[in-house]
């Protein structure tokens, strides 16, 4: 088996052994990287957390991104390789390859959609949002690729503008085709849920969010945009630790 660095996943801390709290593993969404998560972590120094690069959003060697079902068997061999119980917690387009490969995962205590697309079997991201390319996708029919456009507005709306920049600027392509493949398994189904929406989301449609946060089995709402992370990671490591110890 190959090693963590070389799987494409980071083990931010030591396990300590705290058998009473589950491991939290943090899943980006679309055109992002690990990192994103940083400030959150920070926020959380007494929890175990494991974070992991999509093949999907991935910079790599030979140029080629992976698709929606690369993503979901690189996030189920991460979980099948950690021991003990988990909490996945998985981000807008992460939320697509969680539901995708972790159904009948049985150490995955729970999952938590934060601002997540929560999709049905033969749903995908394309499909959900009326089978159009969004206005903010900047879409490379050739490449195969997808970039934002105006991340500031649609992904940080509540950061000062120095900051949206910059996370702006962090950001890489998506490939195409993980926004277009549909989902084929739903581990939502089985898994017990939580969804965590912003109340100022300019990300995901209000209908989008509704239908979403229903097919979860609790709903939080957070005062913040589509990426509480970045602005509100006090507030959001606060929902994480209740749903850690509720699991």
């Amino acid at each position: 088996m190959a090693s963590p660095a070389k799987r494409g996943f980071r083990i931010t801390e030591e396990r300590k052994g705290m058998k009473e709290q589950p491991l939290l593993v943090l899943v980006h969404g679309a055109w992002h990287r690990a990192p994103m998560w940083d400030a959150l972590i920070a926020q959380m120094p007494d929890v175990d957390i494991v974070t992991i690069q999509l093949p999907s959003s991935a910079p790599a060697s030979d140029s080629r991104l992976g698709d929606l079902y690369d993503d979901a068997r690189a996030i189920r061999s991460l979980v099948d390789a950690l021991s003990g119980p988990v909490v996945v917690c998985a981000h807008s387009y992460g939320a697509v390859p969680v539901t995708e490969g972790l159904a009948g995962a049985k150490q995955v205590r729970r999952i938590v959609y934060l601002s997540g697309f929560v999709l049905d079997s033969g749903e995908s991201v394309l499909s959900v949002t009326g089978g159009r390319y969004r206005p903010h996708w900047a879409v490379d029919e050739r490449a195969g690729t997808v970039r934002i456009n105006d991340a500031e507005s649609v992904l940080y709306g509540d950061m000062t503008p120095e900051a949206a920049k910059a996370a702006a600027a962090s950001l890489g392509p998506q490939s195409l085709s993980s926004l277009r493949q549909p989902v084929t398994a739903t581990a939502w189904r089985d898994l017990p849920t939580t969804y965590i929406a912003g109340s100022q989301d300019a990300g995901l449609p209000a209908s989008l969010t509704s239908r979403f946060s229903a097919r979860a089995d609790k709903s939080i709402v957070l005062e913040a945009a589509h990426s509480a992370f970045y602005s509100r990671p006090a507030e959001l490591a606060g929902a994480l630790r209740d749903e850690l110890r509720a699991s």
